[in-house]
């Protein structure tokens, strides 16, 4: 019998070892890795079999997950690798899904350590955020692209600076916050809590200062994040959205038409701002981010109650002097400095035309 406790090891060490971001593990492939965004199997390891995978399986994830992997073909979980001599071992984030039939796993490598937005190659007006007693501020952008690390370091960043009751309800949970100056409560959905929802309902009965939603899926968990940043919370939240104007219609759209204005005008008065990003291959190796930043004031707001938010983006464009960020603007600066091609700039652009000019 295969000893898939050491193959899991084994896999998951190269994964620290080769600085990759994700592990891919499937029935009839090899193992294959992304590093710096570009996917690559593993050539000294065999393509895995069916019972490779149900080995790999049982390793990863306990008996509960394990069930409701059998019962409902697809799972969300996190997995923390056993310590070795060097130290604790590698924290990932899961998804274990079917695929034709056959089993699939893809794993994302979570840093053990929370880097600073300095670190992550962020702008410094984001520190502006963290230090609001109420809002609600959103970090946007496709799947991959860094939110939850920006998510962290603006947590992190509260921690060390105010002793505030922070609770995240995350499904999974990924980065392990310690105390520092806040008190923090991390709790998982299906484990902590039943649902998002339920999660931050029992929140205002629970004396919190700031609140890290790890996604918002449903209205009421909408309904409810923005409620709680209208009664003095400060709520921090992820969407998958493009760009701020979308994020924006997409939350008001979520909802039935006869509870849109009323949300309109709840997020005009309760946003901080929205912040997209896009991790970008840079020339001399590695990813670099690329960004957007809407920050709610007055203009913004009475866009949002107008029903005109197809007009955020030129607002956006021409505020750099009140602090937003466009994100044409900051693909034209990276390609200047070197950092990144223009053809991963035009790549990235929504708006390829007006990058060209900016060029």
């Amino acid at each position: 019998m295969a000893d898939y406790k050491k193959k899991l090891a084994d896999l998951l060490a190269l994964v620290v070892a080769q600085a990759a971001s994700d592990l891919h593990i499937a029935e009839g492939v090899q193992p294959i890795i992304r590093v710096s965004g570009v996917l690559t199997p593993i050539l000294t390891e065999p393509a895995l079999t069916h019972e490779d995978m149900q080995g790999l399986m049982g390793e990863l994830l306990n008996p509960i997950y394990l069930k409701r992997f059998t019962e409902t073909q697809e799972v969300d979980f996190s997995y923390q690798a056993p310590d070795g001599p060097q130290g604790p071992g590698p924290r990932f984030r899961g998804n274990g899904y079917i695929e034709r039939g056959h089993i699939g796993v893809a794993l994302r490598l979570i840093p053990r350590s929370i880097r600073t937005i300095a670190e992550l190659n962020l702008p410094q007006v984001l520190e502006s955020f963290a230090a609001r007693e109420q809002g609600f501020f959103l970090v946007v952008g496709p799947v991959g692209q860094g939110k939850t690390t920006t998510l962290a370091a603006l947590i992190d960043l509260i921690n060390e600076q105010r002793a505030e009751h922070i609770v995240t309800i995350e499904d999974p949970i990924e980065y392990l916050f310690v105390n520092k100056k806040a008190l923090i409560e991390q709790r998982e959905v299906r484990v902590d809590t039943a649902d998002f929802h339920t999660g931050l309902a029992s929140v205002f009965r629970q004396d919190v200062d700031v609140l890290m939603i790890g996604e918002m899926r449903t209205p009421e968990t909408m309904a409810t994040a923005v409620t709680a940043a209208e009664t003095g919370h400060l709520v921090f939240s992820t969407l998958h959205t493009n760009n701020a104007a979308q994020t924006i219609d997409r939350i008001i759209d979520t909802f039935p038409p006869n509870q849109q204005d009323q949300i309109r005008v709840q997020l005009a008065g309760s946003l901080a701002g929205i912040f997209s990003q896009r991790l970008v291959p840079r020339i001399s190796g590695g990813l670099v981010p690329a960004y957007e930043l809407l920050i709610n004031n007055n203009a913004i707001q009475n866009l949002i109650r107008e029903k005109r938010t197809h007009e955020i983006q030129t607002v956006i464009e021409t505020s750099a002097e009140a602090g937003m960020i466009d994100l044409n603007r900051c693909l034209a600066d990276l390609v200047r400095k070197g950092e990144i091609t223009p053809e991963s700039a035009y790549s990235r652009s929504l708006n390829p035309k007006t990058l060209e000019r900016l060029l």
